[in-house]
């Protein structure tokens, strides 16, 4: 069986360079495309917490949560302290403004003071 020519152009675009810059805003946006993480990240919106805590409130094995935490951790949205034998894993808010002025740089849309004024003209 032959691939379809969907199939096929979508490999040729996979395989053509793609500029890092780009590839950073796909990953921040991947990562935030997991409804388990973004139940994670709205958990730890309302204060540090566990990797036991975090197991409670979203069901989900010790393993497979530690994995997420890992994949916000890798974007900068997250970071993890020892705390005895527990590690406790907070929110970094500031992270989703570096992102959104990072993210209008990248695309053209101006830098943050640029970002912010037209917030400002928008409200």
């Amino acid at each position: 069986m032959s691939p379809s020519p969907a199939r096929i152009r979508s490999t040729i675009a996979s395989a053509l360079d793609q500029p890092d810059d780009l590839r950073e805003l796909r990953l921040f946006h991947k990562v935030l495309a997991d409804v388990n993480r973004l139940r994670i990240v709205r958990r730890l919106a309302d204060g540090p917490a566990t990797v036991t805590e975090l197991i409670e409130h979203v069901g989900l094995s010790q393993p497979l949560v530690s994995w997420h935490l890992g994949k916000l951790r890798e974007v900068g949205l997250v970071t993890a302290r020892r705390n005895g034998r527990e590690t406790v894993h907070t929110i970094e808010p500031e992270a989703f403004a570096r992102f959104a002025d990072r993210q209008a740089e990248v695309l053209g849309f101006g830098g943050p003071g640029e970002q912010a004024a037209g917030r400002r003209a928008v409200s």
